[in-house]
């Protein structure tokens, strides 16, 4: 479906790519003014600030909303986004890009990525949905992980030394040394129950996370479902041996690895925590959900 945009909101992240997001965005809002599109630019101090002025932007009224940043800023912009009308835009300018990638956006050329935005072509997508027990719901775009991948992160989280992605492998190193199952219980569209012990479970709405991992690789993002990948072994070195395989998406392939599909799963495992889109969603149990049809993203056309 072809829109006519004429005025933008642009939301930018500046922290995003090691700092880089603000000279994409300048690349970006230059482009899109020689289309002859008006740009309104915010800037939040934090993530619910940005959430605030996007929602303000959007009862403003507003032809687009596009994101410069990685995966996490866009998670902040589907929480405002989600469930409405005005489409989502992306200008690349992240360390993981997993959304731009699904949507085969430009990753390198903030320019390339405006001219996507000002062509107007759309595409309507399912969006992941996490439900707490005490009713509170994040929404998702990309893939949310419980088990190894969150303790990683929630020990990454903990550490005040070193900064930037050393500081992931060093909380990586750690885990890896403490590896063990975990108990898990996943009841799949209220009828099927897995109780097992798992190292982890991913649920994809697409197909990868991580910048470039295809922890779901079979994912369809407009199927009204979510891929599930369960991985079950407690072997340090196993687990090693997989993480080359995920870049391809064949380590569902591998005996240590069964997958499931379904359009909810109801998700347990005593203390741990679930994360999606890279950012904590909230402490298990909870329900995890596809959601079809609720985001509307501006995309490169089809064939």
């Amino acid at each position: 479906m072809k829109r006519e945009i004429a005025q933008v909101t642009v939301l930018t992240n500046p922290a995003s790519g090691h700092g880089n997001a603000p000279h994409a965005a300048e690349k970006a809002i230059a482009r899109l003014q020689k289309r002859g599109i008006d740009v309104v630019e915010i800037v939040g101090t934090d993530a619910e600030h940005a959430r605030w002025l996007l929602r303000d932007a959007l009862d403003r009224g507003t032809d687009a909303a596009v994101v410069v940043g990685g995966d996490g800023v866009i998670a902040d912009a589907l929480q405002a986004l989600a469930g409405t009308d005005i489409p989502l835009g992306i200008i690349p300018a992240g360390t993981g890009n997993d959304h731009a990638r699904e949507y085969g956006l430009p990753t390198k050329d903030p320019a390339a990525a405006a001219d996507v935005v000002a062509d107007g072509w759309t595409e309507t997508v399912d969006l992941g949905r996490i439900a707490e027990r005490g009713g509170s719901t994040k929404w998702f775009g990309t893939v949310a992980a419980a088990g190894f991948d969150s303790l990683v992160t929630d020990r990454a989280n903990r550490m005040r030394w070193p900064r930037g992605r050393m500081r992931y492998n060093l909380a990586m190193l750690a885990e890896l040394s403490r590896l063990r199952l975990l108990p898990f219980r996943l009841v799949l569209d209220g009828r099927e129950e897995i109780a097992t012990d798992l190292t982890l479970a991913a649920f994809g709405n697409t197909r990868s996370y991580g910048g470039g991992m295809m922890i779901c690789p079979n994912a369809n993002h407009s199927d009204g479902q979510l891929d599930i990948t369960m991985v079950h072994s407690a072997s340090r070195a196993r687990l090693i041996r997989l993480f080359p395989t995920v870049y391809k998406g064949t380590h569902v392939g591998l005996p240590e690895v069964t997958t499931a599909r379904a359009a909810s799963v109801d998700v347990e495992s005593p203390g741990i925590n679930a994360y999606a889109d890279g950012e904590f969603a909230c402490a298990l149990p909870a329900e995890i959900s596809a959601v079809p049809g609720a985001l509307r993203v501006l995309t490169p056309p089809r064939g």
